[in-house]
Formats: C-alpha cells, structure tokens, sequence
C-alpha cells in the first residue's frame, strides 16, 4: 500500500496551479508538487547522515564545523570514523567481502564549488574517502579504479592493510555454505555512508563511502562512487546522498534528480519523495530493494524517503545529535 503525504493531494495541487503555475515535474509529466516556502531564517551549521553510525560520524565533523572548518573538511574526517570501525560491515576495515572473499570500496567526494574525487574496486585502503579527496585535490581526473586506484593511494603515503577482518571472514565462509545470494533489507540497520554539511559559511559539501554489497560479484561497484548517483552537491541549491541498492539509483541518477528537484522549487522532502516515486514508477521488482535519499538545502532545511520502513539518519544541528526515522513509501 503506498503512503503518500497529504501535500500531494489533488486539492492542494488545484489550488497551486490556480495562483502560481510553474513547469511539470520531471519526474511525472501529470503533475507536480507544490513549491516549498521556506519558514523562518536560514538554519546552518548542520550535519545530516545516513544510518545509525552517523551518530559518532557526525560528531567528529562537528569538532571540524564547530572550530570555524569547512563543510569538505568535517565531511571527511566524519566518514572516516566508519572507515576505521572493525565492528560495521559495510564500510572501510571490516567491510564484507565480495563473493571472493576480496573487499573492495568505493567512495566519493564533492566540495562547493563543484569540485569532487572518488575512487571504486580499491582494495588493501581502509579510508577510500581520503582517497578520493586526494583524486580531487592532486589531480585533474574525477574517478580513479582498481588497481590504478591503489597505486595512487600508495604513492600518497596511504598504508597497504589487510581488510578482512576475523569476524567479516567468518561470516563470508557461513554464506559459502549455501553461496545464496540476496540482498536483504535494512541489514543491521546500516549501510553506504552518507554524510552532507552545511557550514558556518552557509556553503555544502558532501562525502559517500561504502564496501558494497556483501558477497557480490568481483568487479561490481555500486552508486555510492558516482558522481549524481550516490551524491550530488551544489552550492546554489543544496545536496543529497543515496543509500541502499546502488542499482536502483544509478539507472535514476537519484542524487541529482533530488538536487535538480530542489532546484526547480521542492523541499528537499518533497524531492525526496519525487526521487523514490521515480524508483517505483520507471523500475520493476522496485519493492524488493530498500533504497534512502537524504537531503539538504541552502537553508538548512533537510528531508528524506526510503522504499521501505527502517531507514534512519543522524541530525546533528548543534545542540542535539539526534536519530531520526525516516518516512517511507510501502506500508
């Protein structure tokens, strides 16, 4: 059953066309949400991230926002406090293996003027995201892969480690048992990092980091290091981050629909929204995935959508750090 919020009523919409008409949502030729109207005066510095290790990761990028830092800044050391995590499954050291047992992660990085870094299918790198800060700042491609990738990574002084931890690899030989591969839903509640900044200056950054998805196949990289897939920032408009099946939000490039969606006039709830409703529309078996979008504004005002119930992300606005539900799609 589909939950849909009560600004998208048809009556609500009637009585936008008939004051203020303006062009037709890209994501639906037949009708659009109203224009958001923003309340009250600009709400920055803030900290949005997905899941429920945003909690520790967002107060590491707030020691960085709190001392006057840059939003690039405190989204990279933020990050990288999952990176380092042996405990989480899903990131940096610890990450699940592909179905080789190899871990391989992804990652990118975007700053406020546009410029932005990523790297995919790196192993033997536990920080990926400094990786691809490194990719934007010191050189002058976006993207770079594999081993090339690695070596880049080990010519910037970053150390070569193993990355299967004792826990990860016991429970990659458990799957071997049966090798079923199927991506579950809401796994230990996190996923893909995410994590979007808004700074003392008003300006937006954002950073995106993941091992993929457990146990799949060698070679396979997800959203999470594209640029508009898994992030998207512009510092006119506002940013998003993506979670959950990258397949889903590469074939929608669904960060930058959010953004171009914010752009055209939406909240950045009600771009989320419109960014999973194009997921259901265009995408089969759409319902078998959870997929999250995580957005923010140049006002400080922020939203986010999931396919499913479970999806959660971290606000910290600086007087609380707080975990929050996000709405969903199928009830």
């Amino acid at each position: 059953m589909l939950n849909r919020r009560t600004f998208l009523s048809k009556s609500a919409l009637l009585g936008l066309f008939a004051f203020a008409p303006f062009a037709k949502s890209c994501a639906d030729p037949e009708q659009s949400a109203p224009l958001a109207t923003p309340e009250g005066p600009p709400r920055f510095p803030m900290l949005i991230t997905t899941w429920n290790h945003g909690i520790p990761a967002n107060e590491a990028a707030w020691e960085v926002i709190a001392a006057g830092g840059k939003a690039i800044d405190a989204v990279e050391q933020g990050v990288r406090v999952v990176e380092n995590d042996p405990e989480g499954h899903s990131v940096g050291l610890g990450g699940a293996p592909d179905r080789d047992g190899h871990v391989t992660l992804d990652a990118c990085i975007m700053d406020e003027t546009g410029n932005c870094g990523a790297v995919c299918f790196l192993e033997h790198i536990k920080n990926p995201i400094s990786v691809a800060r490194k990719v934007m700042d010191e050189t002058p491609h976006v993207m770079l892969a594999g081993e090339g990738a690695l070596q880049f990574a080990l010519e910037q002084g970053f150390e070569k480690e193993n990355l299967l931890t004792e826990e990860s690899e016991k429970l990659w030989k458990k799957w071997r048992e049966t090798s079923d591969y199927k991506p579950l839903i809401n796994i230990e509640n996190h996923d893909t990092i995410g994590m979007l900044a808004l700074d003392k200056e008003g300006n937006i950054s954002g950073a995106c980091t993941t091992s993929g998805l457990a146990y799949k196949m060698r070679g396979r990289v997800g959203d999470s290091p594209i640029i508009g897939a898994g992030l998207f920032c512009d510092n006119e408009v506002g940013g998003a981050v993506a979670t959950g099946m990258g397949e889903l939000v590469m074939k929608t490039l669904g960060t930058f629909l959010v953004v171009e969606l914010m752009r055209q006039g939406r909240s950045p709830q009600q771009a989320c929204e419109e960014a999973v409703d194009r997921i259901a529309k265009k995408l089969p078996n759409f319902d078998d995935f959870q997929i999250g979008f995580l957005a923010i504004n140049k006002r400080g005002e922020h939203g986010s959508y999931a396919i499913h119930k479970g999806f959660n992300y971290a606000l910290h606005d600086g007087k609380s750090n707080e975990l929050i539900d996000s709405d969903f799609l199928m009830e």
